[in-house]
């Protein structure tokens, strides 16, 4: 039997953190200490995924409907996120990991953006894993947007719409670059995909734990990795036995 440590990671793994309130309730600590915990478990995951070759690691971080959550909690999340990337900019360095960010950025308070436009910059010639932040990311709004984009190259005469392939369509989304997910893990016990990376989605699988995002560690990363070993994928295809 193929030994868990020496399986081949998918390219790219996308992740849904959820948990982090409930962590924080069951303790009966602020949701804001939930929060906290969340973006050490974010490291731990960044760095077992840089050490065993995942290519590219996407995760949601701040949605388009997180913005109807209680202001304190948004402006305790904003917070948070300025801090992390003062705090975490060494070690993604240290990492060789590049930072890329995908979302209608510009509803994003300009403290944020201004430090995430730093690090993206700071971590731009690193090598390793690509580490993607979705922020204030909605995978309806991103392909909304594409299509926006798409009329307005119409509208110059650079883009001829029967001409209009998935591939050109991929390329208007918020990062070209990002190819489709391999593996979604959503952590905290919910079996749905919450509006995220839609488009890129298509033919991922999905792997659902009840562990709660700030208890999510390197094994349990091995896990779902194993499990997404077992899987056969078809992609539309008949796979002769």
């Amino acid at each position: 039997m193929k030994s868990r440590a020496r399986l081949s990671p998918p390219q790219h793994i996308a992740i849904i953190m959820d948990g982090n309130g409930r962590w924080a309730r069951i303790r009966g600590l602020p949701r804001s200490f939930g929060h906290r915990q969340g973006v050490k478990a974010l490291r731990r995951v960044v760095e077992t995924c840089g050490e065993i070759g995942v290519k590219f690691l996407t995760v949601f971080t701040f949605s388009t409907e997180n913005w109807q959550r209680p202001q304190k909690e948004i402006d305790n999340l904003m917070k948070l996120l300025a801090r992390a990337v003062d705090e975490q900019r060494a070690d993604l360095m240290k990492n060789n990991v590049r930072v890329r960010v995908i979302g209608r950025l510009h509803q994003v308070p300009a403290p944020v953006r201004n430090k995430l436009a730093e690090l993206i910059s700071d971590t731009k010639e690193n090598t390793g894993l690509t580490l993607t932040l979705a922020i204030n990311y909605g995978g309806r709004a991103e392909i909304v947007d594409a299509c926006q984009q798409a009329l307005r190259l119409q509208e110059k005469k650079a883009l001829n719409p029967p001409e209009l392939t998935e591939e050109k369509f991929a390329s208007l989304l918020y990062d070209p670059e990002l190819p489709d997910v391999d593996l979604l893990i959503r952590t905290g016990g919910e079996h749905r995909i919450s509006n995220y990376l839609l488009w890129q989605l298509s033919y991922a699988e999905l792997y659902f734990t009840g562990t709660l995002w700030p208890d999510f560690g390197r094994n349990h990363l091995l896990n779902a990795i194993a499990d997404f070993a077992k899987r056969q994928r078809r992609f539309g295809r008949v796979i002769e036995e």
